[in-house]
């Protein structure tokens, strides 16, 4: 992007070809919200979404991409209503990051293979530009680890992971708390404060925690330039309506 005013991303998170949220990013622990997925774009597109945050779980699960129909159905249909999708899930090397592209996607979103090889950030960068590279930062124990849903997972501690991403030319970090994500127990805001303050020129969009209009203007005030949003706006704890409307309020 760069965003020009803060994002409101609400997540189609795709298992099984249906919608779902997931507790601590465990797929062991999924609440089935949709069956169709492009009646999910359509009830985001309705409520003002500016970015769908799609992602195909099989993949991730899988370490591959797995829900090639699922995800361009939803892109197409997004497109369809004027929003914008960047797509995560499975996608670990430089083929599956051409494919999700070609599909429409307007930028990816890595976490595993990011982590495990900045070369590959940099290669990226350099092929697709800054702007359509995302870094996933999911954070436990402060550290940044791959396949977060996974206890034991391998990581690196989380200034480096930031620091080296950045070194390979990445601009936008996607930051999830693990032990926040699925809960609306509050987003992590020290965590984000803490990247925020040794990535200063980086666009954050916050995940994990937030129930209310008050927890995203908590975001931004703790350095976000968006936020990727779940069960809160899928059981209606908020809309994203109420959400603009406070961010209004400060802006």
């Amino acid at each position: 992007m760069p965003p020009r005013r803060f994002v409101l991303a609400p997540s189609i998170d795709l298992l099984g070809g249906r919608v779902v949220r997931l507790r601590h990013g465990d797929p062991s622990r999924a609440t089935v919200y949709a069956d169709d997925p492009a009646a999910a774009v359509t009830r985001w597109a309705r409520d003002g979404a500016d970015l769908l945050h799609v992602v195909d779980l099989d993949g991730a699960i899988a370490g591959r991409t797995v829900q090639t129909g699922p995800v361009a159905s939803v892109i197409a249909a997004a497109a369809r209503e004027g929003i914008p999708c960047q797509v995560a899930g499975g996608l670990r090397n430089a083929e599956a990051v051409q494919r999700a592209l070609a599909l429409g996607a307007a930028r990816v979103v890595m976490g595993t293979a990011l982590l495990a090889d900045p070369d590959l950030a940099r290669t990226l960068v350099r092929r697709h530009g800054s702007a359509r590279i995302v870094a996933a930062l999911d954070v436990r124990d402060g550290m940044a680890v791959g396949e977060g849903w996974r206890d034991g997972a391998p990581g690196a501690p989380l200034e480096v992971a930031v620091s080296r991403l950045i070194g390979a030319g990445i601009v936008t970090l996607a930051v999830t708390s693990i032990a926040r994500d699925g809960t609306m127990d509050g987003p992590d805001l020290a965590l984000l404060r803490r990247v925020r303050g040794f990535a200063p020129d980086v666009a954050l969009l916050g995940s994990g925690g937030v129930r209310t209009a008050a927890d995203v203007r908590a975001l931004q005030d703790a350095g976000c330039q968006g936020a990727i949003l779940g069960r809160t706006v899928y059981e209606g704890m908020l809309t994203l309506g109420d959400a603009r409307a406070a961010l209004d309020e400060i802006a």
